[in-house]
């Protein structure tokens, strides 16, 4: 894929881009602006607001993207994101990529919602350095691996690049480490939202801890105790989602890390992510990745 290749600007119905790749970009939208993207996103999307202000959604949970605050939505999460009501335009940089398993520890006390993080306030003293990692990262981008690649900055017309090739792959993602460390080791830690129910969020503590544990709507129920059937109406308005549903998806976003990291079999992947049936496992991450566990692994590793 290629930048000529993605929209000019993500809209609803608009795929993302698919897993393995390392796209980024930088957009300044009018009010009006907005992306609603029901069945998540394939990958990891990164938000840096520069200027103005976003206002980011899943499930019944939300954020506001200021200037200098990084918001991060995991694949495979409903959300929708826009130009946030009364603001006259939002100025962000963007990145989609597969997240390196250490960053969800980074984030994990900045999370609104399942698959929603808010990493805010940031210092603005870290603001103009972060602004030179992302610019950056666009000319990281955009070598081809020979000589040297092309200077920081955002080439005219051309606000959008798609990293080919290992290095710039692997360029990419180490300037998207350094803002996620960065911004995550700075900010400090929100308090809870009085809106989310304690109880949700330590079941989904207890789901993103050991997403292959055998989790039922029982067993996550009495852990927090509540009825089942109290607790699953209570996750489901609060999330926007069942809790067997973000079992699966943790499950399967665990399973994406091993293949991933990991030189595991299909097969012992597939057990270690809460799958007993190979056959049945080899279905549904078809079905949220787009291609079969072995096909994903080569995928990312050697690239498109």
């Amino acid at each position: 894929m290629t930048p000529a290749e993605l929209p000019e600007t993500a809209a609803p119905g608009d795929p993302s881009p698919p897993p393995g790749l390392v796209v980024v970009g930088r957009y300044d939208r009018d009010p009006g602006y907005s992306v609603d993207r029901p069945a998540g996103a394939d990958s990891w999307l990164l938000t840096w607001t520069t200027s103005g202000r976003g206002l980011v959604r899943q499930g019944t949970a939300e954020a506001y993207a200021g200037e200098g605050d990084l918001v991060v939505l995991a694949p495979g999460v409903r959300h929708r994101y826009a130009v946030a009501p009364g603001a006259r335009h939002w100025g962000f940089w963007w990145a989609h990529c597969q997240a390196r398993p250490a960053w969800a520890a980074w984030l994990r006390p900045y999370a609104v919602a399942d698959g929603l993080y808010a990493v805010t306030p940031v210092p603005g003293a870290l603001h103009d350095r972060i602004g030179t990692v992302f610019r950056r990262m666009l000319a990281d981008a955009r070598w081809i691996g020979t000589g040297a690649p092309p200077p920081a900055g955002l080439a005219d017309g051309d606000p959008v690049a798609v990293a080919h090739g290992s290095a710039a792959r692997e360029l990419a993602l180490c300037a998207l480490e350094e803002i996620v460390l960065l911004t995550a080791a700075a900010a400090h830690e929100p308090a809870p939202l009085p809106g989310v129910d304690a109880r949700v969020r330590r079941a989904e503590e207890l789901i993103a801890a050991d997403p292959g544990a055998p989790h039922t709507v029982g067993s996550l129920a009495a852990a927090v105790a509540l009825s089942p059937s109290r607790f699953a109406h209570l996750f489901a308005r609060q999330t926007g989602r069942s809790p067997m549903r973000a079992v699966r998806e943790a499950r399967l976003r665990h399973a994406a890390r091993l293949l991933e990291n990991t030189d595991l079999t299909v097969e012992r992947v597939a057990a270690a992510s809460g799958f007993p049936s190979p056959f049945h496992f080899n279905r549904v991450f078809r079905e949220r990745w787009g291609v079969p566990p072995g096909a994903y692994r080569s995928r990312v590793r050697n690239g498109p």
